[in-house]
């Protein structure tokens, strides 16, 4: 009984925090000082609301629309405390107490705490998406502006705690690799389709510069995603996003470097 009064104390103390994607993806004050006007209005409000659209609090999860099914609440439940706390010290209790619904509801959706994971690694790819997927990025002539103009955007997402900009499948892999085949299979995955979903830009970036010969679109797309990550993992051992901003502010002076821009 006693470990299970820590337990509901703790949900009770996650449960009082604003839920982290809502700071994340819709702090448009903080991105307006991260970043000038023009290249703000590249990054339309939508695609922050398309997120906070699919982000529940534990507070407001029991009230949450009837369109919003059990299973997707379940799943942003995993995406927000894997991120705060860790895989391994996330329950399906706590998964369940934070979605508002029943652990016979978890069970009817998902046979266990790995497939979760498994189903929440798939959607994190899906609501990555619609940073690639911006109209505004279709006016831009040159490839290498889509590119810097995504690197942009992920700097100005890097405020609040670590929890609050930190990937889930990063998380959840660091954890896991070596004890769920299955799990590591969707974050490895999910992580690919970032790169893909970068190479093309990069591959006329590359045949339309004169860079230096032997680098490929996939190797840089590859870089981006490992400076973000391990960025990540500094942001965490620091507790500050601080270090995770210098990080990716050194790797667009690379690329630009790297394609003959003036650096920015």
């Amino acid at each position: 009984m006693a470990r299970r009064f820590r337990s509901g104390r703790r949900l009770r103390r996650l449960g009082n925090r604003e839920p982290s994607t809502n700071r994340c993806f819709l702090s448009t004050n903080r991105i307006s000082n991260k970043l000038s006007n023009d290249v703000l209005q590249k990054i339309p409000a939508s695609w922050y609301v398309r997120h906070m659209e699919t982000s529940l609090s534990s507070a407001t999860a029991k009230n949450a629309p009837a369109k919003i099914s059990a299973k997707t609440r379940l799943i942003d439940a995993a995406h927000e405390l894997v991120r705060r706390q860790g895989y391994a010290a996330t329950s399906v209790d706590e998964i369940c107490a934070f979605a508002g619904v029943t652990k016979g509801a978890f069970f009817h959706h998902f046979k266990s705490k790995e497939a979760l994971a498994v189903a929440a690694a798939a959607q994190w790819t899906k609501r990555a998406a619609p940073m690639f997927e911006r109209a505004e990025l279709a006016s831009m002539s040159d490839p290498l502006d889509r590119v810097l103009n995504h690197i942009d955007m992920r700097a100005a997402l890097l405020e609040g705690a670590p929890q609050d900009f930190t990937c889930f499948v990063g998380t959840l892999v660091q954890e896991s690799f070596a004890t769920s085949d299955a799990i590591r299979a969707a974050c490895e995955s999910s992580i690919s389709a970032y790169i893909d979903a970068l190479t093309p830009d990069f591959q006329v970036a590359i045949d339309r510069h004169n860079i230096a010969p032997g680098i490929t679109a996939r190797s840089l797309a590859a870089h981006v995603q490992a400076v973000l990550q391990g960025s990540f993992v500094l942001a965490k051992a620091k507790g500050s996003p601080s270090i995770a901003r210098e990080n990716v502010a050194h790797l667009k002076r690379y690329i630009e470097m790297l394609f003959g821009r003036e650096l920015s």
